[in-house]
């Protein structure tokens, strides 16, 4: 029981802070402003970790690879604590190739989380800034499913063909992590 409560916490806080690294390479790549409430939280939650990063590991074109070093990291000791308070059985070295797929599954689920968003916001208030904001986050998704799903009565089903794929990558990640485990 216990080690079910420390690792609902460790998952609660290794999430909060990688997605928030990986918001920001989201971000930066869409080049969405960091001057308003999302983006200064975004910077007050990872500053402390990109900074420092961002010394060793150069941006790429106009990826910034310190966010997604930043959250594999913060995911990496998420596993590495799970490992150790577990008793360290097992091997030290699938960790992080466990820590990855976990930063996947992450990816996916917030992928999945920012559509629906996205969904819910274009039913109920699509003229807010918030809403705006979310389809600029999902476009770059959001866009090859656009080309091939096409318009049904006039409602885009771009974004339920995204998650059925997100879906179906989500149990693939799941099960290949499953399967290491055996």
């Amino acid at each position: 029981m216990w080690f079910q409560m420390v690792s609902m916490v460790l998952d609660v806080v290794a999430g909060l802070v990688a997605g928030t690294c990986l918001l920001r390479f989201l971000m930066q790549w869409q080049r969405i402003s960091f001057h308003q409430p999302l983006g200064r939280f975004v910077f007050a939650m990872t500053d402390w970790l990109i900074m420092p990063l961002r010394k060793v590991i150069p941006a790429w074109t106009n990826w910034d690879l310190s966010s997604w070093v930043g959250a594999w990291l913060v995911k990496l000791v998420q596993f590495l604590l799970l490992w150790l308070i577990a008793g360290g059985s097992g091997s030290l070295a699938w960790l992080p190739l466990f820590s990855l797929v976990g930063l996947a599954q992450m990816v996916v689920s917030a992928l999945s989380a920012l559509v629906l968003v996205l969904a819910i916001m274009s039913w109920v208030n699509p003229g807010s800034p918030m809403y705006a904001l979310t389809v600029r986050l999902c476009d770059p998704f959001l866009r090859p499913f656009q080309r091939w799903v096409p318009l049904i009565g006039g409602i885009d089903l771009s974004p339920l063909a995204l998650l059925l794929l997100l879906q179906m990558l989500g149990m693939l990640l799941a099960g290949l992590q499953m399967g290491w485990m055996r």
